[in-house]
């Protein structure tokens, strides 16, 4: 079994927890109430992306001399950091197509559940090993919406498409994403610590991105009572 077999392997065992907090959310009855939510929220996700891969290959440098794993991942961050740059905006065009105020995300704290899935990156980044975000890249990335799935939500909200492409284009470009970082796990040489650290990293990402998903249910229910 190759190291990105083993990671996917670990990741799919979990995945139906948020495949199971995605399917509530698409499925409640208010859906159209809750996309604009969804945009807001993914917004605060996506926004810190960018900066965490860029502490990850600060950390990269300051380990490379010694640490073949972190001179080999540096040189994946280097690449793929560009190719992430600037999906924040493609979430705020969304918020914007569909009426919404596309700052309104700039204004409102991120909650708790976001803070959680952002924060751990950086923990482990600065205090155990950048290799640990390997595992939650594959996450965000190795399991892109199909699009069956971004065309019910469309059909379902009513919304024009337009305020769909953040999805739309990442539903295309994470499948050539996806092969590059498992080429990259694959080349790199991981020593079971790693591995096992790569894993822990993305089953932690799974579990709190299905919290996120049903807290941000959650405030929209509220909301809506109020």
């Amino acid at each position: 079994m190759t190291h990105s077999e083993e990671l996917c392997r670990k990741i799919e065992m979990v995945m139906p927890i948020y495949a199971a907090a995605t399917h509530r959310m698409i499925t409640a009855p208010d859906f159209r109430a809750v996309y604009p939510e969804y945009l807001c929220t993914s917004h605060m996700l996506v926004r810190a992306s960018v900066p965490v891969m860029r502490r990850a290959l600060e950390r990269c440098a300051e380990l490379a001399p010694h640490d073949e794993v972190a001179a080999g991942l540096g040189d994946y961050l280097r690449e793929h950091i560009p190719e992430e740059t600037g999906h924040d905006e493609w979430v705020r065009e969304d918020i914007a197509a569909i009426g919404g105020d596309p700052d309104e995300p700039w204004r409102r704290m991120p909650p708790p559940s976001v803070a959680r899935v952002v924060g751990s990156q950086y923990y482990w980044i600065n205090h155990y090993h950048p290799v640990t975000l390997l595992g939650h890249i594959t996450v965000m990335e190795g399991y892109p919406p199909t699009l069956p799935i971004i065309e019910g939500m469309i059909e379902l909200t009513g919304y024009p498409r337009t305020g769909f492409q953040n999805l739309l284009k990442h539903a295309r470009l994470d499948v050539h994403h996806r092969k590059d970082l498992l080429a990259t796990i694959d080349a790199l040489p991981l020593r079971p610590h790693h591995r096992a650290a790569m894993g822990t990293c993305a089953l932690n990402s799974v579990v709190l991105f299905a919290d996120v998903v049903d807290d941000l249910m959650t405030r929209v229910t509220a909301e809506a009572a109020a």
